[in-house]
This record gives structure tokens, sequence and C-alpha cells, in this order.
């Protein structure tokens, strides 16, 4: 089970708690970004063909990203 279903099925879940994952998650995805970029550099690759093979993990992380969101937003609501 990855973190966002674990979130989404818990109870104990506070508002904090999904803001330390979503903090986490954008770190993630920027360091996979740079990372990329600059393995991508010393490899001698275009820029443009190596974030067009990272799209589709960034539009995963983008979508846990908003579902996290949405959740704190709602747990924000509810207390």
């Amino acid at each position: 089970m990855d973190e966002t279903s674990e979130l989404t099925t818990t109870d104990n879940v506070t508002a904090q708690d999904v803001a330390e994952v979503i903090a986490e998650l954008e770190q993630y995805r920027e360091r996979l970004i740079q990372e990329t970029t600059e393995t991508a550099k010393r490899a001698k690759l275009m820029r443009v063909n190596v974030m067009a093979k990272l799209e589709p993990e960034l539009v995963k992380i983008d979508s846990a990203l908003q579902e996290l969101r949405d959740q704190q937003a709602a747990l924000s609501v509810s207390n």
C-alpha cells in the first residue's frame, strides 16, 4: 500500500501529518527533476528528451500531491 492510500484509510490523520507528507513529496519531486537533469547533462542528453521520459512519473507525483492537498483541505474544514 502506498503512502497516499495509507493516509486515506487512517482515521487518526491530522492536517499536520498530511502537510508533512506533502512537503516530503514536493522535495522528492524537485530532487528527481534536479538529479535527472544533472545526470542528463553529464551524459550529454537533450533536456527535452529527458523531461519527456520523466513526465509520466511527474504526473503521478502531481496527482498524489493534489489528492493530499484535497485531503488536507477536508481535514482543515472538519476541524
